[in-house]
Order: structure tokens, then sequence, then C-alpha cells
């Protein structure tokens, strides 16, 4: 089951100065780390950027946030974007890739400090210094590239590099359409106050299907959301969701990218604007009851 997050470029678009943008952006990768989304996906919302957060900030803030603490400085070293990046609340992700004590051992990322000789390389892993492994057959890997480092024992130290995916929250930019149409989405839900309400009946038939399948959930920006950004008329979501004036009056269904339904998670909202940030645990956290 993968669970994909998507926000757009624009999403710090209101913020007044970079401090609170990079505060916005530290807490949508909180949601995404607190419900264990694989990844989290920037769209491009060109005409919704105010041009001082644009995309190309919100993903690099977003990267160094889903990066572990030890590899940060390495990594990323002084970037005008990362100003404010002390701010960022911790991530504090938990591993979901077995144990020590399970003998199977736990991944984590690292990142290749010096390619020797003979198939072998330094990786700083976050242990006390960086160790030596061997390169697996047919993996190639290159100075100050990132790796997953399966780790069985501390003390001694015993560990592994191993060709997977990097362990932990996944950053991408991509369209929304491209992000819709992966053979992984899942439910393709696009989270809206003009979709159809979430009830405990509904929620109901949904676990089921986000259980076996794994979803996708898309979400606007401020003072901008899903319709606007896709040009799609707010009445005609009404009706495709089955509810208010709209679905009375006979206007037609609206067409979109791709979602199998437009779901609004709080329904009898108390503040007349629900961020982002909000929206994303108001989300993820009915989304991902089990039956």
């Amino acid at each position: 089951m993968t669970v994909s997050v998507l926000v757009p470029s624009s999403i710090s678009r209101e913020a007044e100065d970079k401090r609170e943008a990079t505060r916005k952006l530290g807490y949508v990768a909180r949601a995404a780390t607190i419900f264990r989304a694989d990844r989290l996906v920037v769209y491009p919302d060109r005409d919704g950027e105010t041009g001082r957060f644009d995309g190309g900030f919100v993903s690099t803030v977003l990267r160094y946030a889903a990066t572990p603490p030890y590899l940060r400085n390495e990594a990323w070293g002084m970037r005008d974007e990362l100003e404010y990046a002390g701010i960022l609340p911790p991530l504090r992700a938990m591993s979901q890739t077995g144990s020590e004590s399970t003998g199977s051992g736990s991944s984590r990322q690292g990142i290749v400090t010096e390619v020797g000789p003979e198939g072998r390389v330094r990786v700083n892993c976050g242990l006390q210094h960086p160790i030596s492994l061997n390169v697996p057959p047919k993996m190639a890997v290159e100075e100050g590239e990132r790796v997953t480092v399966r780790i069985y024992s501390r003390r001694p130290v015993r560990a592994k590099l191993v060709d997977d995916p990097l362990p932990g929250l996944s950053i991408e930019q991509t369209d929304l359409q491209a992000a819709l149409g992966r053979e992984d989405a899942g439910v393709r839900i696009a989270a809206s106050r003009f979709g159809e309400h979430l009830t405990v009946g509904r929620l109901e038939t949904l676990a089921g299907r986000v259980q076996r399948d794994g979803m996708t959930v898309a979400f606007g920006a401020p003072e901008r959301g899903l319709p606007a950004i896709l040009g799609i008329e707010e009445s005609a979501i009404e009706a495709s969701s089955g509810h208010g004036d709209a679905a009375d009056n006979g206007v037609e269904p609206t067409a979109d990218p791709g979602f199998d339904l437009w779901l609004n998670t709080v329904p009898d909202q108390g503040s007349e604007v629900v961020r982002t940030e909000e929206a994303l645990f108001a989300t993820l956290a009915p989304l991902s009851l089990r039956e």
C-alpha cells in the first residue's frame, strides 16, 4: 500500500516572510510523516505562485525537512532557501523496515563520503564515524550520493549497503496528471470543501479500498483551492458529489484530471478558511483509520 500526498508549488503564497513560509512547510512535512506517507509530491501551480516562494523554494525546504538530521550539514551546506531551517519541527520518523531485535536489521539513509578501491566505500549513516562497506554487485555509487544502509548491530557495527529505495519520506516534483496516473496511485482523492461530505458511513466504505490499494490525496493552496488551480467550476464539483444547489439544478458533473472522488473532510468547518497544513491533518487522520 502506497500513500502519496500532493501539494501545489503555491502552498506558501500567503506567507508574509521566509520564516513563516518555512514554518508552514515544516508542518506539511510533519503531517505527511505522522500518517506514514511514502511520497510528498509538489505539483506546479505557476499562476498561484507569488515569486518569492515558488516550487523550487517549496521543494528545497521539504527535502531538507525530510533529510535525517545527521546528514543535513553534509547534504545541504548553506543555502539561501534554508535561512530559517532551524525552526522546522523535527520529523522523528519511525523506521518502517524492521528492527535489530528480529535479525532483519533496520534501514537508514547514508551519504557516500569516499569511494575507495576494490569496491568499497565510506558512508556516513549517523553512527559515531563513517563506516567502510562493500558495494553490492551491479550497484554503482558516487561520492556525495545518498544510499540505503541496513544496520544489523551497533556494537560491534554490522551493516551492509543495499540496493533499495531510500527509506523515509520521498519528496518529488511532478505534474498532477502524472502523479494521479501512477500504477500505485490507489484511491485518488481531491480534498476540497466543495466535495462529498465525509461521513462515518462513507469512511467505512473507503477504509477497505484505501487499506487494499493505498491512496493519493491532492490539496490546494491558500485562497486557491483545487477547483481554481484546475480551472473547474465549483458548482460542477458539487453536482458530481451529489449535494448542494448545483445537484438540484441539473448542473453537469465535472471532468477532472483523474480523481476517483472529491472529498470534504471538514464538512462543518467553524473557520472561514482551513489552511493547507490543517487540511492535511484533518484529511489524513480519518483516511488512515483501519476497518
